[in-house]
Parts: structure tokens; C-alpha cells; sequence
């Protein structure tokens, strides 16, 4: 009798094994098909934040640079002061409720957690928008411009300049998911956007972006899905192929008009000064350079600060220059407190075999929805009108702006909602 009951006893386990490896596997099977939209709402810990706060003030130094500007990298008294700030005056907290001012979501696509920022506008006829962010940037670049693009009348514009406001964070970069396999290039990340704006039930949008914002809107605008007017592009992929092949030497290639000649040696000059160093790093070795930035704050911010984009304007020096000192370590403080320093540097290598200015590589020639572009004098190249034509054949507006670097939304909020507004009026 007692094993008649034992061999029940093994199969009714057996059966409850079975039935629960069964509903634990249709669980993560629904988990990954999931195409709910769920509200988030961002909420971090006291400890990480005391934890963030202790690793900044026991920074272990390096000595001072040996040259008199930061050709060696960041300063040293810049980065004492920032850190000294950081870690005894800076809150976080304030930086929690500017994003959580705004409605936030999740949305799993493509196998990965997409976290996101809508803010939809009160006019009926606003034209939905997706803004697309880089390295070493975040949600964070666009929160000046959220309130004037989504409320133009009372930031003197017009009703019906009205937008509807998409703000993705990039697989990889702040609340989104950390990629678990090779693949999330631009093109990958355009399918996803173009995907959520699919889900989020909008039929006719436009899409703007810089940095790798700037080569996904490319990719979208390659992909021409139906609901895709038009793209806006600070950083667009207008370089000529003889210009590309002549980059890191001294000769400016023949028959170029002054304006191209300055753009040349604007972009010449960033590459030999070794101004994309932290790109060739993460390109090659993004796991490498992730044990270091992921383990010291100060290393991370004096990594991020390798940019050029960043060099010349993110210690905060100058209480009136945009962005604030506040602003720079909202956002370096969301690349440690979601420890995604090291995935966001993944974007570098599932993208390493192109170059996002690059007319050729970018196959800028086969876009033929409209595209819109403006040139920042103190971007990485200030590209010319005459390359900007060149390489988009159906191009609807171009124009040069006299101030504003790479990061416009954050520089210039002012200016670069007009440039928004302007590049796709005539499309709504």
C-alpha cells in the first residue's frame, strides 16, 4: 500500500511540475508577446541615491592634466568643483519630478522593454511627433521643448503648430531594456519606433533627431513606412564621398565652394584632434570601457565629457548657458542610477561599420519622403546647403541657424522648436 502511494505521490509531483513548468512557460511567452502600453513612473531608491552621493566623494584622483585646456581630457579643478557640487549640493529628486510631470509608459517591442514619454497637446489637429535622442544623451535633452511644441500658443506660436510628443529612450539607455543580443543598429531601432507609433494608434507622424537620433529618423525615412510624412534631421547624413575618403588628411578635396571648405575642416579638425576618441573606444571594445564607467560616477561623467558635443559647455561655469550644470547631471546621474552606461555603449558597436553623416554609407540618395534639415554653426560639421541638396533628393527645407551645437534641443530650446515647427509646416 505505502508504494501504491509513493508512485502516486511521484506522479500527482510529476503532474503539479509539469503543470507549473507549463504555466511558468506560457507566462514568459505571454510576457513576450505582450504589446501593452503600462503607465510607469520613475522611483529611485534612497539607497542608490546615498550609494551615488558616497561613490563621487571617495573619487580616487588622478593627477593634474599637463597641458593648460582639455586636450588631455576633462580638467581636474572642473571636475573637483562638478563632484564637490554633485555629490553634497545636487538632487536628484528634482530631476525624478520633471520626468515624472509628464505621462511616462513601457511597451515591450521586439522582444525588449520600450520606455517612453507622450505628452498628447489639447489641439485636435496637433501633428504627432517622435523625437529621437543620442549618446551621451537621454529623455532629458527634450524637456525644454515638451511644453512649447505640445502648447505653441502660449510660447508664442500659433494653434496650429500644435504637436503631439513622443520621447523614446533608446534600447539600452535610461528605463528602456538592455538589449541581451547583438543587432539594435539604427535600423532595428527605426522598426521599433515605427512600431510604436503603429500602437499608439497614429496613422500620419513625423520623426526629428541628432546624434543616433539623427541616423534612426535616416533609417525610418529609408524604411518609408505609410504613416511617415516627413523627418527633421540637426546632424543629417549629407557628407560627400570625397570628402569621407579625404578625412584625416590635410588636403581639402578639389572644387569645393567655401562654405563646403569650412565644413570639411570643421569635421577634419574634431577627427584629428582626436574629438571622437569615446566613439573608435566603444566601437570596438563598448564591454571594455563599461567596467570602468560602470563602477565610478566620476568616470563616467569624465567619460560622457569626451564628447565634443559636451566639452565646451557641461561644467556649469556660466549660470546662463544651456544646458545648466543641473541639466548636464540630471542626465549623467540617469545614465549611473539605471546603470546603463555600458548597454547604451552597445549602440556604438551595432553600429560600427557606418557613419551617421555619411551620404554614401547612410544610402541618403534612396530617401524620397520629404526631409528637413538644420546646420548648427558648433556642431561636430556645420554641413552646407549645396551637400544637403546633393544627398536628399526630395529636401522641402533647409536652414543655417547662427547659434547651437550638436545637442539643440538642450543649447537652443528657443530656436530649435522654430526649426521644428518650420520643417514640417508645410506637411501638415
Amino acid at each position: 500500500m505505502r508504494r501504491i502511494n509513493d508512485i502516486i505521490r511521484i506522479v500527482f509531483s510529476g503532474l503539479l511540475i509539469m503543470q507549473f513548468t507549463f504555466a511558468e512557460a506560457q507566462d514568459k511567452s505571454n510576457v513576450k508577446n505582450d504589446e501593452s502600453i503600462r503607465p510607469f513612473k520613475v522611483q529611485i531608491s534612497d539607497v542608490a541615491i546615498k550609494d551615488l552621493r558616497q561613490r563621487i566623494m571617495a573619487t580616487k584622483w588622478p593627477e593634474k592634466e599637463l597641458v593648460n585646456d582639455a586636450s588631455q581630457g576633462a580638467k581636474l579643478v572642473k571636475m573637483q568643483e562638478l563632484a564637490k557640487y554633485w555629490g553634497t549640493v545636487y538632487d536628484w529628486r528634482k530631476a525624478e519630478a520633471k520626468l515624472n510631470a509628464y505621462p511616462q509608459f513601457i511597451t515591450k517591442i521586439d522582444g525588449i522593454d520600450i520606455h517612453f514619454i507622450h505628452i498628447k497637446s489639447k489641439n485636435k489637429n496637433a501633428m504627432p511627433l517622435i523625437l529621437s535622442h543620442g549618446w551621451p544623451g537621454s529623455v532629458f535633452e527634450f524637456m525644454s521643448v515638451i511644453e512649447p511644441l505640445t502648447n505653441p500658443v502660449a510660447y508664442g506660436g500659433k494653434a496650429e503648430d500644435a504637436f503631439d510628443v513622443i520621447i523614446p529612450s533608446l534600447p539600452g539607455f535610461g528605463f528602456s531594456g538592455k538589449p541581451t543580443a547583438e543587432g539594435w543598429n539604427t535600423e532595428r531601432i527605426a522598426k521599433a519606433w515605427i512600431v510604436l507609433m503603429d500602437r499608439l494608434g497614429y496613422k500620419r507622424y513625423v520623426a526629428q533627431g541628432g546624434d543616433w537620433g539623427a541616423g534612426i529618423v535616416q533609417s525610418m525615412a529609408l524604411l518609408a513606412p505609410q504613416g511617415l510624412l516627413g523627418i527633421h534631421s540637426n546632424l543629417p547624413a549629407t557628407l560627400p564621398n570625397e570628402a569621407a575618403m579625404a578625412l584625416g588628411g590635410n588636403t581639402v578635396p578639389a572644387g569645393f565652394s567655401e562654405k563646403e571648405t569650412a565644413a570639411f575642416k570643421q569635421l577634419n579638425n574634431t577627427i584629428k584632434s582626436g574629438g571622437f576618441i569615446y566613439k573608435t573606444t566603444m566601437e570596438s571594445r563598448p564591454q571594455g570601457v563599461g567596467y570602468g564607467i560602470n563602477d565610478s560616477p566620476v568616470g563616467l561623467a569624465s567619460w560622457i565629457f569626451l564628447h565634443p558635443g559636451f566639452a565646451d559647455w557641461s561644467y556649469g561655469s556660466d549660470a546662463q548657458q544651456l544646458p545648466t550644470k543641473d541639466q548636464v547631471l540630471d542626465d549623467i546621474s540617469l545614465y549611473w542610477l539605471t546603470n546603463s552606461a555600458s548597454s547604451a555603449a552597445q549602440i556604438y558597436w551595432a553600429n560600427r561599420n557606418m557613419s551617421i553623416i555619411s551620404a554614401g554609407l547612410m544610402k541618403s540618395e534612396n530617401i524620397t519622403i520629404p526631409v528637413a534639415v538644420t546646420t548648427f554653426p558648433q556642431d561636430v560639421y556645420a554641413s552646407p546647403e549645396s551637400w544637403a541638396r546633393r544627398a536628399y533628393k526630395n529636401l522641402i527645407y533647409f536652414n543655417e541657424v547662427d547659434r547651437g551645437g550638436h545637442f539643440a534641443a538642450w543649447e537652443q530650446p528657443q530656436l530649435f522648436v522654430q526649426e521644428v515647427r518650420g520643417a514640417f509646416r508645410s506637411l501638415r
